[in-house]
């Protein structure tokens, strides 16, 4: 029920002819009728028509075609209220860039340009892989992009201009195609344009690349990746105004030649952007300009000038005893102003006392070609280079160029350990970083250390680009590489001491770099017609300090190898200089270059090899699918473990585990832990760890490489004589065994004592604990457990005779170019018998000669020294033949009494002669003797 109807009740029961509307009524409020006025349609009356009326957004567009792509700036459809907005589109990637200026007075001394490069995943269909699936903090991409955009820009601002400005530049669509930085930069030259801020443009930005010789403008992603150039360059209709460029050694000649190409094809940008400011352009707005009057310059110049220049004139002053010199000066200079209270002076002396600096160090080196530290103008300065200062980390060195000083250390991880990139473009990782690090020290100040430095980004970047063409491909050398940069002491040029110790942390890491980089920073001082604006006349300096840099007109760091150019950065403060300028600096920045290289070289020529350091070690395993899955376990538990328990890093792929460990120690412990989890291919001779899991009376199980098991038989168990298992190995005990062989029921042998040193034993045949061990080329023999578990095949080098010992079934043929044996020692052979149930020798004989009483007459033969037949212990040598008796038959072969009461052992050759009789005489060959000097004969023809 309505608020009316409760306030009156009868209205509820009108009839509908009698209703409100009837009768004029417009309304009930509180209970009261109201009329409704002429001027209100009533019901009767047709309704006004609201449908919306369609909005027409006025859109201007120009198009225009440069290296064979369709380029068009357009303006009008977004971002109406910006001061400036233009959206340049090239294929299907289109970029907004939009300026807007602040509104109130400048109170300040500089220009506050502040330009936003932003990527949103939304501009190639894709949301952010974030907690918040939001973009986060600018990455290093957007602000390099940033900086891009900012560095021709600037100084094409008016002198004096100080108010805010605001650059913002975002990325609509991208198709992968084109990188959109050069783009971006373009279309904020067109929406300055535009805009009613004072601006000397426009500007164009172009990107060349070079394919197999062949220059290609505005290259794709695609060839891009094929190039070996990257150049970007933007220019005005007759000045260069930045140069950015990444290559792969290209020498100067063919630099030049990109350069001059460029710059005619950068200039195709101009005139589409005039025409839509023509059409769609704000007249410029008067701001202003924070001017400093003749008259106060003038005195502030005389004050100021002489006392400078005399600083600028001793040039043994440092850097921090100069800059306070100066501040001495300029105090001075404002005690005389407040004296006569000349307020105006005041507000703009230090812009004013910079100015002289400014002028008196310039009219030096144009004048008298003398630099403030007294250099000539192609000089370097005194240069210092240590590698492997550190020698705990993988590389370090420490590389000093004057004052400037740069530490420099490299890492190398795992290629897991590589960066993940979210850019649009290019690829998704980067395994080669260089972190370049500007703390407030170096320069003598108090400063916080925050997040990303827009300078700190670029400058590492700069680096970064001139090293990574001398670091081996991918497939040859797989490590991620990580080189942090820290300035020590900051005097100029800090990114190209930041190249050349990096350079030489690199060999110093043992990294199979093709050969050293260097990098020198060139200056510039000109002298400027102040009517045409024209540079009248000009030096260029090699290797510039902080304040030549500071008050010069140009920073061009080039960075190389003796065989061309790998990277370059160009910086500038007037609104441009001649490319003819630019082309000659290249001259005097070789020659600087190769002074510095000579230095370096001095230091460390080649990279280290792995053996004369402590350095990381990388290794890739492969391994099934079903083994990496069990190696990684239950969410990763397993891998977790061995990270945690060895300190290395694992990097699992398709197939493969890429192992990183800090040196060859936690290498052996890390594969170790892996074999042992999922094993490794079994081979004979090979070394295994095993855990015991049961103990028997003829020998132990142990599990092995990832849960195999195999048998340790008690023969196997030692040198000597073993009566128990049990009083060896234990369930749980952790033993290193060797592979001696598999039967034929796939049953694995182990061997312990094949990884034990051998009993010390003389040529004499006499045991003594003094007598060095004899380490033959390989084994001997192998003593035989359990015959019925198959056959074990070892090859052996005996002087100069190869001997194949076999152990054998019945039934198996077998042939060998010299006599062949399987040799034991009695008590071997004792043991044998035993479990094989074989007696076929009567209980005394065996008795009357078993191992404990061989063993004991091996003994006795030391004592004895005059042998019947003039047979002794010494006189039986390794190919000393005789004739010899049989003195007992075994089931395997014969006991032979040599004479002098010396016992030796023959075995039965594969389907040889077995009917020998106890007596019987033979003619024999001694081969070689047992652990307890026992000879070791074979039969030979009779003479």
């Amino acid at each position: 029920m309505s608020v009316a109807t409760k306030a009156n009740p009868l209205l509820s029961y009108l009839p509908l002819h009698l209703s409100w509307r009837r009768f004029n009524f417009r309304t009930i409020c509180s209970g009261r009728l109201g009329f409704l006025s002429d001027s209100e349609p009533s019901s009767c009356d047709p309704l006004p028509d609201v449908t919306p009326r369609t909005k027409i957004l006025e859109t201007f567009r120009e198009e225009f075609e440069i290296g064979s792509k369709l380029i068009s700036f357009e303006t009008g459809k977004v971002a109406r209220f910006a001061n400036g907005a233009v959206v340049m589109a090239m294929e299907e990637t289109k970029v907004l860039s939009t300026v807007a200026s602040g509104k109130g007075d400048a109170v300040r001394d500089f220009l506050p340009l502040t330009v936003d490069y932003q990527e949103k995943q939304y501009a190639q269909g894709v949301i952010p892989n974030t907690f918040m699936r939001r973009e986060g903090a600018p990455k290093e991409r957007e602000l390099l992009c940033g900086r891009l955009i900012d560095r021709p820009i600037r100084p094409l601002f008016p002198a004096g201009f100080y108010h805010e400005v605001q650059v913002m530049a975002n990325v609509l669509s991208s198709d992968g195609k084109q990188d959109p930085d050069v783009m971006a930069a373009n279309a904020t030259s067109a929406a300055l344009m535009l805009s009613d801020i004072p601006w000397d443009g426009p500007i164009g930005v172009i990107r060349i690349g070079r394919i197999c010789g062949k220059f290609i403008i505005n290259p794709s992603m695609d060839e891009l990746s094929l190039s070996d150039l990257n150049l970007v360059y933007a220019c005005t209709k007759d000045k260069t105004l930045m140069i950015d460029v990444q290559a792969c050694e290209i020498s100067e000649k063919d630099l030049e030649a990109g350069l001059r190409l460029a710059h005619p094809e950068a200039v195709k940008y101009l005139e589409p952007q005039i025409r839509l400011a023509a059409k769609a352009g704000k007249q410029k707005r008067e701001y202003k300009l924070s001017m400093m009057s003749e008259s106060t310059m003038e005195k502030i110049r005389n004050l100021a000038e002489a006392p400078i220049e005399a600083v600028f004139t001793d040039s043994t002053y440092g850097k921090f005893q100069r800059g306070e010199a100066l501040d001495k000066i300029t105090q001075d200079v404002k005690k005389v102003l407040e004296d006569e209270c000349d307020e105006e002076s005041l507000k703009v002396l230090p812009k004013a006392v910079d100015t002289v600096r400014k002028n008196v160090v310039r009219r030096r080196i144009i004048k008298e070609g003398i630099r403030v530290d007294g250099r000539r103008l192609d000089e370097v300065r005194p240069i210092y280079c240590e590698a492997g200062n550190l020698p705990a980390l993988h590389g370090s060195s420490l590389f000093s160029r004057g004052e400037t000083q740069v530490l420099c250390t490299v890492t190398l991880g795992a290629p897991g350990d590589a960066q993940r990139l979210e850019s649009l473009v290019g690829p998704s990782t980067k395994r080669f970083m260089l972190h370049y690090s500007f703390p407030p020290f170096s320069i003598n100040e108090v400063g916080k250390r925050v997040g990303l430095n827009r300078r700190e980004v670029g400058h590492g970047t700069l680096a970064e680009k001139a090293l990574l063409a001398v670091l081996p491909p991918e497939d040859d050398f797989p490590y991620t590489v990580r080189i942090n940069s820290e300035v020590m002491a900051s005097d100029g040029s800090t990114s190209m001491a930041s190249v050349c110790g990096g350079s030489m942390a690199l060999m110093d890491a043992g990294i199979p770099v093709r050969e050293h980089v260097a990098g020198v920073s060139v200056g510039l001082v000109s002298e400027v017609d102040p009517e045409t604006g024209e540079i009248k006349d000009y030096r260029i300096l090699t290797d510039i300090l902080g304040l030549e840099d500071h008050l010069g007109d140009m920073d061009f760091k080039i960075a190389g190898t003796r065989k061309g150019v790998t990277a370059i950065q160009l910086d500038i403060k007037p609104a441009g200089i001649p490319l003819d300028i630019l082309c000659e600096s290249l001259e005097p920045a070789f020659k600087g270059r190769l002074q510095i290289l000579d230095f370096m070289g001095r230091e460390i020529s080649a990279p280290r090899t792995q053996d004369e350091r402590n350095s990381l070690r990388l290794a890739t395993l492969k391994y099934s699918n079903d083994a990496i899955r069990h190696l990684i376990g239950p969410l990763g538990s397993v891998k977790i473990k061995i990270e945690e328990e060895t300190g290395a890093r694992l990097s699992v792929g398709d197939g493969a585990i890429t192992i990183v460990a800090k040196n060859q120690t936690v290498m052996d412990k890390v594969q170790e832990k892996i074999d042992f989890i999922i094993g490794r291919e079994i081979e004979v001779g090979g070394v295994y760890k095993g855990i015991v899991t049961s103990v028997k009376e003829y020998g132990a199980f142990v599990e092995f490489n990832g849960g195999q098991q195999g048998l340790l038989h008690i023969s196997e168990l030692s040198h000597d004589p073993v009566s128990r298992v049990s009083d060896v190995v234990s369930v749980g005990q952790q033993l290193s065994l060797m592979c001696i062989g598999q039967d034929v029921r796939g049953n694995i042998k182990l061997s312990l004592k094949a990884t034990l040193p051998r009993p010390t034993m003389v040529a004499d045949n006499v045991v003594q604990e003094s007598a060095a061990p004899i380490q033959p080329a390989s084994p001997v023999w192998a003593s035989v457990g359990d015959d019925s578990d198959g056959q074990v095949k070892e090859s052996v080098s005996l002087e100069d005779q190869s001997v194949t010992i076999l152990q054998a079934n019945e039934g198996e043929s077998f042939t060998s170019s010299t006599p062949s044996f399987l040799i034991r020692s009695a008590e071997e052979c004792a043991d044998e018998e035993k479990s094989a149930g074989l007696h076929e020798v009567s209980d005394s004989i065996s008795k009357r000669f078993s191992a404990e009483e061989l063993n004991r007459s091996s003994k006795t033969l030391q004592l004895k020294t005059e042998k019947k037949d003039g047979i002794n212990a010494k006189s039986i040598r390794r190919g000393t033949k005789l004739t010899a008796k049989v003195y007992q038959i075994r089931a395997r072969g014969l006991v032979l009494d040599l004479g002098g009461e010396i016992k030796g052992m023959l075995r039965f050759e594969k389907n040889g002669r077995k009917d020998y009789e106890v007596g019987d005489e033979l003619r024999v060959e001694c081969l070689s003797f047992t652990n307890k000097g026992v000879p070791i004969m074979f039969r030979v023809k009779d003479e």
